[in-house]
């Protein structure tokens, strides 16, 4: 019987995310990505915005304020890849290329509550693998509970979802009717994205020439609007930025050659895990990207993957961010991004911009959030140590300053629960 933690928590977040408040968060070492540390430091968020950062920030009477002594304070979290909290499928496999559709969110799904756990405050919901050219993604704030066009990110990227190599070709499918399907091979994957980019080209010039003839004929005939061409059209425009699903560095040399030859560029390569061997191409095309940080051999095009791929590429001039790709492996990204510090010698707050600042940057929404300064999102992790301490975890997460998770009050939770449950929680 799982009713009661599912009802404890759910009561835990509603207020979180029906309350507005303005909090401050007193005397603890603020790791602000952008300006250094500062310790002993202070926090002020009102109306949502950081408002203070600094060791001698007066905090106004009346405010709620969080006791930060020997508490550590970054930037909330950001998964910059994600299939959280999606209803309705994560793949429309039925065709490889539907640039058209786009996920939709489960504003209650339980992993958004255990992401906030880990101090994620924002993510990118991607479409899945299964697709050259598959669905636009979504990028959320971990609003549990709120009404899902609030969780939506105002102001980041559009952004669609490429794939390439053994999930789109289906080297993995178990019966004939998953393999009836083109492309059945790398150069089938190849071949799809020039085709339809082409096609696409073809399109744009159409609506191009049809309004430049609206001026002086008032009687020119629309071309038929295709969603899927359109859609196409807007990543040739810049519009719509292309993730790109990706292993092997033979595989991300084509569709660099392939975007320039159609004249459109990869925003970010996606796992990119041989990413290490063709670093300066990805840098040159201004692409960046989102590795695992120790994953490997869990199929044949990740043999070739190692450790030392995220500083191999940072050191190349990659922007480089560590991603979860897993509803488990969410809760604990600053853990992740630690393996930079082990392997490659990053240097600490390097190594943290890997899920603040850069994956930031890959969402569109560095404005806005990333760092610790006055003028951005109240979006912070108050961990128990610093994040790279094998002991840390995450006590608060607040999302425009709004606390959506408090260790203590869920720890209490936990217990009452157990206590109505006969035989116990499981």
């Amino acid at each position: 019987m799982r009713f009661p933690i599912k009802l404890s928590i759910a009561l835990l977040c509603v207020p979180g995310v029906l309350a507005a408040q303005d909090v401050a968060i007193r005397n603890a070492t603020l790791i602000t990505i952008a300006n250094g540390d500062i310790n002993a430091g202070n926090i002020i968020v009102r109306g949502g915005k950081i408002t203070a950062v600094a060791a001698n920030a007066v905090i106004p009477a009346g405010m709620r304020v969080i006791d930060g002594t020997g508490k550590f304070v970054m930037p909330g979290i950001i998964d910059a890849h994600s299939h959280a909290a999606l209803e309705g499928g994560i793949n429309e496999g039925a065709e490889s290329v539907t640039p058209e559709v786009q996920v939709q969110v489960k504003n209650d799904d339980p992993v958004i509550y255990r992401a906030l756990a880990g101090g994620v405050t924002s993510a990118l919901l991607l479409h899945g693998s299964a697709n050259t050219i598959g669905g636009q993604s979504r990028v959320i704030k971990m609003r549990w509970g709120a009404p899902v066009d609030s969780m939506y990110f105002k102001g980041a990227f559009r952004i669609v979802k490429f794939a390439l190599g053994e999930n789109v070709t289906r080297a993995s499918a178990t019966t004939p009717e998953d393999q009836r399907r083109f492309p059945m091979s790398r150069m089938g994957v190849e071949f799809t994205v020039n085709y339809w980019f082409q096609l696409a080209k073809e399109y744009d010039e159409e609506w191009k020439a049809y309004r430049a003839s609206v001026k002086s004929t008032p009687n020119a005939i629309m071309p038929r609007r295709d969603l899927r061409l359109e859609a196409l059209a807007d990543i040739l425009h810049g519009d719509l930025k292309v993730h790109s699903h990706s292993y092997r560095g033979d595989e991300i040399l084509m569709l660099i050659r392939v975007a320039e030859e159609n004249g459109f560029k990869v925003h970010t390569f996606q796992h990119v895990l041989e990413g290490y061997k063709v670093a300066d191409e990805i840098a040159k095309h201004g692409a960046m990207a989102s590795t695992f940080a120790d994953m490997w051999a869990y199929k044949a095009e990740a043999w070739d993957a190692i450790p030392f791929n995220m500083a191999l590429m940072s050191e190349r001039g990659v922007t480089v961010s560590v991603n979860s790709d897993s509803d488990e492996r969410i809760r604990r990204l600053y853990q992740e991004a630690g393996v930079g510090v082990r392997y490659g010698n990053m240097s600490v707050n390097e190594a943290l911009k890997m899920v603040t600042l850069n994956p930031a940057k890959q969402l569109g929404i560095d404005k806005m959030v990333g760092t610790l300064e006055t003028g951005k999102d109240g979006d912070i992790a108050v961990f128990s140590a610093h994040p790279f301490a094998p002991n840390a975890m995450v006590e608060y997460t607040l999302v425009d300053g709004k606390v959506l998770f408090d260790r203590s009050e869920a720890n209490t939770l936990r217990k009452q629960a157990t206590a109505q449950t006969p035989g116990g929680t499981r």
